[in-house]
């Protein structure tokens, strides 16, 4: 029964819930992950929300009123949303930051990553290794959230973290700017080891469940898979994401 306050005490410190208070959310120009409305909701409300969304690009889910009675027991009026406890940074203004400072960008993609505990993971090893930022996609996988965050150890507050609606235009502007696009993925040949990460670098992340996207593949610099030996040959993507950060440290203090 703990177990169950504390989570729901996470999510609560999450969201805004009722017509009014979103709609000041979206007014004071808050950091919003998603915004779910009840579907069939009430016209006058809907009426007053939708004007206030309009032309602005939030990610909107329309759901059975039962799925935001389980987020909050109070007067919700038909509508949540999930506020970023962080602001997402704009990935474009953080590459052309570095490459005026004279530094090697190293950046980090996580294609439709979804467990918490591994993005919390992932991004506390990208901080340790000196990665610049993590990229992620706005639908489909993780985002940035209280639990995420504490997951971390509070690396999601220290290493920036851009929000992106097509990972494959990113990878398109990563290689137009002069960065190699390095993929990790089973289906290849070629060892992490055997790739130059010293080299303005993004490395790309599968899901835990199918790895990473047949697009997000073919449009990759470079295809690379970590050394195992075993019968399983699977590791967990927070732990290959660790492995792959690593060695690009390794290989950057020479």
């Amino acid at each position: 029964m703990g177990d169950f306050r504390n989570k729901e005490s996470d999510i609560e410190n999450d969201i805004v819930f009722g017509v009014r208070a979103v709609i000041e959310a979206v007014k004071a120009g808050k950091e919003i992950n998603k915004i779910m409305i009840q579907r069939g909701m009430q016209k006058e409300l809907f009426k007053e929300l939708k004007e206030e969304l309009a032309n602005k690009k939030y990610n909107l889910q329309f759901v059975p009123i039962q799925k935001l009675n389980r987020l909050t027991r109070k007067n919700h009026q038909g509508v949540i949303a999930f506020i970023a406890p962080i602001s997402y940074q704009d990935i474009e203004v953080i590459t052309a930051n570095i490459f005026e400072a004279g530094e090697t960008p190293n950046f980090l993609i996580l294609d439709r990553i979804t467990d918490v505990r591994n993005f919390g993971a992932i991004a506390r090893t990208a901080e340790c290794t000196g990665i610049d930022a993590i990229i992620i996609i706005d639908k489909g996988g993780v985002l940035v959230t209280s639990d995420a965050i504490k997951t971390s150890a509070g690396a999601l507050m220290r290493i920036p973290v851009c929000k992106v609606k097509d990972l494959s235009a990113t990878v398109h502007f990563f290689k137009s700017s002069g960065l190699q696009v390095v993929a990790c993925t089973e289906k290849t040949d070629n060892l992490i080891q055997d790739t130059d990460l010293s080299l303005p670098t993004a490395i790309i992340m599968g899901s835990e469940e199918d790895g990473i996207s047949a697009e997000l593949l073919s449009e990759s610099t470079h295809k690379v898979k970590i050394p195992m030996e075993g019968k399983i040959a699977s590791l967990n993507v927070a732990v290959a994401a660790g492995i792959v950060m690593y060695e690009g440290l390794r290989q950057r203090l020479g």
